[in-house]
């Protein structure tokens, strides 16, 4: 049986399996984004897709530290939105 490759949400802090997680990548241009392939060049941080852990994420600045940078608030803003989806 194939091992499932294993990520630990920034929010919760809980391991999952990583088609479980949503990735937010941060890429060589600085631009952050979600990623729903997994795929997309860049520093990767993983979330589960449900907006507690996104909220706990933004309240410690885990996200910011996770990227060594200071992040906007439209971008947290366009992050709620696509979990919300």
């Amino acid at each position: 049986m194939k091992n499932l490759p294993q990520r630990t949400c920034i929010g919760c802090n809980t391991q999952k399996n990583k088609k479980d997680l949503i990735r937010i990548v941060k890429n060589k241009q600085g631009e952050i984004f979600l990623d729903k392939t997994g795929k997309a060049q860049g520093r990767g941080a993983y979330i589960c897709d449900n907006i507690e852990c996104l909220e706990k994420a933004i309240k410690c600045n885990k996200i910011e530290k996770s990227f060594e940078m200071k992040i906007d608030k439209t971008i947290y803003e366009e992050l709620r939105n696509k979990i919300k989806e």
